[in-house]
């Protein structure tokens, strides 16, 4: 026979007590706790606002609110027994409340559920999360664009395919990371206005027959405005969902930065430094010096795809309103905040203190024939069309590959050969100061523009709130 116990909070209308594994395979305090911050101001607004429309008396209220900041201040000391018996963060709140101020603490639930208040409290938790993420993203992008402006004139060859294709500026180059964050900045910053819409006073379901004022509420706890809808308010997790897939959308952009670092740390690129202490050694070989951070960083991608996937897959077969189902949306939900977290503060740690080595980047920029299309551009100014002027280029290239030079280390005679009207000007865009400079306009690698552009995004981030 197994043990049993019983919740007394709902075990009324039950004859035989919850099996003691089923009432632990069902709880979810280990995990859901971390939101007691949010599960204690959402109770003290609803307490106040009961108050306000005399569903409380105010000596029930200021006992209600009393009780809950002296159990914060119990949680945050460590002084807080945690019951897996009493399910939840919510039930080991409000019990904890009875046994310290009687009735009061059990007229608190009144006009609510369990379904609109975790609601509330996740909607809590991930605007705060939010918040955090973008502080995090701020301050890395601060650090990216404090790079670009010292390395705006610093040269290094830009890639498509991996191959050398033309030269760019190290500054230009991060202020492309800049951009990829920026616009997670943006689906953030549009995330948490869905996510910043109030659920409690929906109930269970169909809203309560209390008079409640959810506007009230809803100011109390900074919310913009209450869910409009009680089905929609207990039942709805495409908040979180959106959050996941944004979660994504910027692992993805730190995972591509991370493989860059990793390459240009290695020996055969050996474009930057990154400092020892984001670094390791191996347990075998003394001279290894390995770019953990960075890796670890493109390996946790994986499972930030992997929760967005669990919570679209949770949700797709979820008739409305509340189901236990959505006890499953937490954890995918939670990981995913501290992947993000973890990661961002990592690289805004790491980013601004890397050493980039610029003899190592103009030389590999001086291999490949990277000003072939400059060569190219100096012919249609000649009066060639496109397609000829790449013709006759790629001749030239061909000899460059056979004698092993690079354009710019041809003589004039030899350039001659492919187009008569190469002139003795034409070293002047085949040197790779020439080129960056020529790409003089908007969003281009002239170092005069990346400075603009670092400036710009200098603004951006001061700008944000």
């Amino acid at each position: 026979m197994s043990d049993t116990q019983t919740n007394k909070t709902w075990g009324g209308r039950f004859t035989e007590s919850t099996d003691a594994f089923v009432a632990a395979f069902t709880a979810s305090v280990e995990f859901d706790r971390r939101m007691y911050r949010q599960d204690i101001d959402g109770s003290i607004a609803h307490a106040r606002m009961l108050a306000r429309v005399g569903v409380l008396t105010p000596e029930d209220c200021e006992a209600v609110v009393r009780g809950l900041e002296e159990i914060r201040a119990d949680i945050e000391r460590g002084a807080f027994e945690w019951s897996v018996d009493r399910e939840d963060v919510h039930m080991n709140i409000e019990a904890r409340l009875t046994e310290r101020i009687g009735d009061a603490g059990k007229r608190l639930h009144t006009g609510r559920s369990r379904n609109d208040q975790v609601a509330t409290d996740i909607r809590l938790y991930l605007r705060d999360a939010i918040d955090a993420i973008l502080a995090e993203l701020k301050r890395l992008q601060s650090g990216l664009a404090e790079l670009a402006m010292r390395e705006a004139d610093t040269i290094m060859p830009g890639f498509t395919h991996l191959q050398v294709a033309q030269p760019v500026t190290f500054g230009h180059h991060l202020l492309a990371w800049f951009e990829m964050l920026k616009r997670d900045c943006e689906r953030m910053i549009d995330c948490r206005k869905r996510v910043n819409v109030m659920p409690l006073g929906a109930a269970a379901l169909a809203g309560t027959s209390y008079p409640l004022d959810r506007h009230y509420t809803a100011q109390l706890l900074d919310f913009d405005a209450p869910c409009a809808n009680s089905l929609d308010a207990v039942s709805d997790r495409d908040f979180a969902i959106e959050f996941a897939a944004d979660a994504a959308i910027l692992m993805t952009h730190l995972s591509r930065m991370a493989e860059e670092l990793v390459l240009w740390s290695s020996a055969q690129f050996d474009f930057v430094d990154l400092p020892d202490r984001f670094c390791t050694g191996s347990s075998i070989m003394p001279q290894k010096k390995n770019p953990d951070v960075p890796e670890l960083v493109r390996g946790k991608v994986g499972r930030v795809n992997g929760h967005l996937i669990a919570l679209l897959t949770l949700m797709k077969s979820q008739p409305l309103a509340y189901n236990k189902d959505n006890q499953e949306d937490k954890e995918p939900l939670f990981d995913t905040v501290d992947t993000v977290r973890g990661c961002l503060r990592a690289f805004a740690d790491m980013v601004p203190a890397l050493h980039p080595k610029r003899s190592n980047m103009l030389r590999a920029a001086r291999r490949g024939f990277a000003t072939a299309t400059d060569l190219a551009d100096y012919l249609v100014r000649k009066g060639v069309p496109f397609r000829d002027a790449h013709e006759v280029v790629g001749r030239a290239v061909r000899l460059g590959v056979e004698t092993s030079r690079d354009l710019a280390d041809m003589t004039l005679a030899e350039l001659q050969q492919f187009s008569p009207l190469i002139e003795n000007d034409v070293f002047e865009v085949l040197t790779l100061e020439g080129s960056v400079a020529a790409r003089d306009v908007l969003g281009g690698t002239a170092p005069n523009r990346v400075k603009e552009a670092a400036a710009k995004a200098q603004a951006w981030v001061a700008a944000l709130r």
